[in-house]
């Protein structure tokens, strides 16, 4: 199992930046995928989930209608659309997949939101 984040970077206030997760070694469409972050300082927490049916989604209530996850399952694919970006969206953002029980986790891409 291999989880691949890109996209992050630097970004003012008020901006938008989409991170994608590419994923292998397992049945991308049958699993929930989450997006998580971590903050220096703090711990991980999860920012937004997509389910494997039905598509339905949940997301932190920090983030909620600036944030969207998506997945393509035909490219193996989550992302994290992220607009009006706000400094304390800072973090770490990592992938995930629980996969028969196994967490498994990107090595994260960094988000920072200053001016």
């Amino acid at each position: 199992v291999q989880l691949v984040e890109s996209g992050g970077g630097l970004v003012q206030p008020g901006g938008s930046l989409r991170l994608s997760c590419a994923a292998s070694g397992f049945t991308f469409s049958s699993y929930d995928m989450r997006w998580y972050r971590q903050a220096p300082g703090k711990e991980r927490e999860l920012v937004a989930q997509i389910f494997s049916v039905g598509n339905s989604t949940n997301y932190a209530e920090s983030v909620k209608g600036r944030f969207t996850i998506s997945r393509d399952n035909a490219k193996n694919t989550a992302y994290l659309q992220m607009n009006s970006l706000k400094p304390e969206d800072t973090a770490v953002y990592y992938c995930h997949a629980r996969i028969l029980g196994i967490r498994y986790w990107g090595q994260g891409t960094q988000v920072t939101v200053s001016s």
